[in-house]
């Protein structure tokens, strides 16, 4: 069952967070090799563009644009593709940092500018694994201690978390973190494919269909085990053989379906190393 609302990673071409356009001092904070505010905006816009094509999907994880908000975001419409936002600290519709009040304020300006806002942590799946994102990692912040801790994902439990916020320069993957944020990808969006590897390559991460068969039939195995008194048996057998007959035509049917693409995999891996 799904913690935060659902998003479709299926759909998503590149990811990023952390532009900070307009921002005066961001260059001096991060060590960005950038001498003026104007040429960082110029520069991210021009790496921005050849990088994602005009219907292209990029799934930005927060602090967009700071300074003269109405000036700065009116900037990103210059930016190419179909922007989705999860909100950041910085972002003007941030419920971390903002009031309702402001954040219905702000939002037509988002919105304006070509941006779709999404809540602060989403969560779905990308090629059948499961994924979060969020402009929090489980556990890092770009100062001291960790700040706004109650908007950040839940503890880390082995599900893949895209992240920006730490402004680190030095890694994008950490564990089962993996920072977008643009200081330490060359200030441009990555391709998801990107992470489409990383996650394979997770030694402790399956893909998530795989994990709901292996409970479902775990479950139909504690079905059979469990004991009943008399008076409850002819009720709970009547019920358990209509479910165990339910489940199991799911679980074939997904087996079915998983066929194909393991298949599919195999076959595209066998002509790449051709």
């Amino acid at each position: 069952m799904s913690e935060y609302p659902w998003f479709d990673f299926d759909q998503v071409d590149f990811v990023t967070a952390d532009t900070h356009f307009s921002h005066t001092r961001i260059s001096e904070l991060a060590s960005r090799p950038f001498t003026t505010v104007d040429e960082m905006n110029t520069e991210l816009i021009r790496r921005w563009n050849e990088t994602v094509g005009p219907t292209d999907v990029v799934l930005h994880l927060g602090d967009v644009a700071l300074g003269p908000i109405e000036e700065s975001i009116r900037l990103t419409a210059q930016l190419h593709g179909r922007r989705y936002l999860v909100p950041g600290n910085h972002d003007r519709v941030s419920p971390a940092t903002q009031s309702r009040k402001a954040i219905e304020r702000f939002a037509p300006l988002y919105e304006a500018a070509g941006w779709t806002i999404l809540p602060e942590v989403i969560e779905g799946t990308r090629r059948g694994y499961r994924l979060l994102a969020s402009h929090y990692p489980y556990k890092g912040d770009s100062q001291e201690s960790d700040r706004h801790t109650t908007h950040r994902p839940r503890w880390d439990d082995g599900i893949p978390l895209l992240h920006g916020h730490t402004h680190a320069r030095d890694h994008g993957p950490n564990g089962h973190q993996f920072h977008v944020g643009v200081d330490a990808h060359d200030y441009a969006p990555i391709p998801f494919t990107v992470i489409d590897a990383w996650i394979r390559e997770l030694p402790d991460v399956e893909p998530w269909l795989d994990v709901a068969i292996r409970e479902a039939r775990r479950l139909i195995a504690d079905f059979d085990t469990t004991e009943t008194s008399n008076s409850d048996a002819l009720f709970y057998m009547m019920g358990y053989n209509e479910l165990r007959i339910t489940l199991e035509e799911i679980l074939g049917a997904l087996d079915s379906t998983k066929c194909p693409e393991e298949n599919r995999h195999r076959t595209e891996g066998h002509v790449d190393g051709s």
